[in-house]
């Protein structure tokens, strides 16, 4: 007699997808009280950003910041060494870094009550999520509201086919064997600079290629300016306004097709072939929503691939989070996402306030900025005042001999309320949260240039720069 088929497991919420916005879901719904279940494909917690991503690449910049400083800063401070680089033990204690970080996450599962179901998971209707595992067995889940946080994946770019070891991903970059002699990186933004810095700090020597006639889209033209002027000097090398036609892997290395993104009355124009050991595709990313079952639930998707809908419900029991919505796509974007959701799930008033999101480039010097740009309020028509102040005439950037950038306040022209902060120098990241935090408030410049920032620090330069907005700024 067959045994009676076994009833499936009953949750107030199920969350597809184990990443910064799905584990902070399932611990806040844990607090919450609500029983909650978190599915996951991978072998470890944290989704793209903590296994792939942001974590690992962190680990490299700061190692590879480290090797560049002893070769190039210490002797003129009095420290005369010869460093070596060990390619495998810093690759080591990258993954040992991400393990612990990972683990960490599991901890606070078994501390919330959240339960971790590894698998593939995909909606299989109204209020049920069927889990494939690895080995091909199927497990169904009913929830009372199921949340979308599958994140996203490197956006291929046409003609340009993968190659392990020669043409890869973040992915492949965050993993290759040895430091390629020349690096191509085709795609001028946040995760191209950053890994191209490490490649060049510990030895490759590094081509930016990019579509648009700037870098870094979407932050202040000013601040990429300056930002590309800080890069080239530490020697890289930008064809701007460059579109990429096709590669061809060799036995030498990779060969790049690249021609003018617009030349002439029909665009297009002369062709020319890049020759590297690696190339690296960093054009950016797209919402990971192949495969979901959302039809079953009446969910659509747009060309791009995003959930079409409002933050957060988009049909009846379903939420959608991180990057497969709108909005920047960003870990903390996603972390802010999930609260908000799991607290209006649970009946409470959870918000984001999307103008509020920071951005951060971990390069050397770090860039970070929060609310419009220049750009913006121009296009707006916005009347602003704006203050700036050089890292030069910062005394603990002087001491340190880390000079390279400034930090800018914009603010409004009536009400002095403060519009945008946007800062380049080391740890611009640490300083943007006082900025986010007046801005939360409705803080003015005024509100910064009165507060009193300890001496000597770095952050001086935010303080003055707001000070600068009236046009007292004292120490420069």
């Amino acid at each position: 007699m067959a045994e009676p088929a076994t009833a499936p497991a009953q949750y107030d919420v199920v969350i597809i997808g184990g990443g910064p916005g799905g584990y902070n879901a399932a611990i806040r719904a844990g607090q919450l009280g609500l029983k909650v279940a978190c599915v996951e494909m991978r072998e470890t917690l944290g989704g793209t950003c903590l296994n792939v991503g942001c974590m690992p690449s962190k680990a490299l910049l700061h190692a590879s910041e480290l090797f560049e400083a002893a070769s190039r800063d210490f002797a003129g401070i009095g420290i005369e060494v010869t460093p070596r680089l060990n390619l495998p033990v810093m690759m080591k204690q990258k993954q040992d870094s991400v393990t612990a970080l990972t683990k960490g996450i599991e901890f606070l599962f078994k501390k919330n009550k959240a339960d971790w179901i590894k698998g593939r998971g995909r909606i299989a209707g109204p209020g049920t999520v069927e889990v494939e595992a690895a080995d091909g067995s199927k497990t169904t889940l009913k929830a009372r509201d199921i949340v979308i946080a599958t994140g996203s994946e490197p956006t291929p770019l046409p003609g340009v086919d993968f190659v392990e070891g020669k043409v890869v991903d973040s992915t492949g970059a965050l993993a290759l064997p040895a430091v390629p002699g020349k690096l191509i990186v085709v795609g001028a933004g946040i995760i191209g600079l950053e890994l191209g810095s490490v490649w060049r700090r510990l030895g490759a020597e590094v081509t930016v290629v990019e579509y648009l006639p700037r870098i870094t889209p979407g932050m202040d033209s000013d601040l990429a300016t300056a930002f590309q002027r800080a890069l080239t000097k530490q020697g890289m090398t930008f064809k701007l306004g460059s579109k990429v036609t096709g590669s061809k892997v060799t036995d030498k290395g990779v060969e790049l097709t690249v021609e003018p993104a617009v030349s002439g009355k029909d665009g297009g124009g002369a062709a020319e072939t890049l020759t590297g050991d690696v190339v690296l595709v960093a054009i950016g990313r797209r919402p990971y929503t192949a495969g979901l079952g959302l039809e079953t639930v009446g969910v659509e998707v747009d060309k791009r691939g995003f959930v079409v809908g409002d933050h957060f419900k988009v049909a009846d029991g379903v939420w959608v989070i991180g990057d497969v919505t709108t909005g920047p796509m960003l870990a903390h974007k996603a972390e802010e996402d999930a609260v908000a959701a799991i607290e209006l799930i649970a009946g409470k008033a959870g918000h984001v306030d999307y103008n509020l999101v920071p951005s951060v480039v971990y390069t050397f010097p770090e860039v970070a900025w929060v609310g419009k740009t220049e750009d913006q309020l121009k296009a707006d028509g916005v009347a602003y005042k704006s203050g700036k102040f050089p890292f030069t005439a910062n005394s603990r950037a002087k001491i340190n001999h880390e000079t390279d950038g400034y930090a800018k306040v914009l603010a409004d022209a009536t009400t002095d309320r403060i519009l945008g902060v946007h800062i380049m120098g080391p740890q611009a990241g640490e300083m943007i949260g006082e900025a986010c935090v007046a801005m939360a408030f409705g803080g003015a410049s005024e509100d910064l240039a009165r507060t009193s920032h300890a001496h000597p620090t770095r952050s001086e330069a935010v303080k003055q720069a707001a000070m600068g907005v009236e046009g007292w700024t004292m120490q420069a």
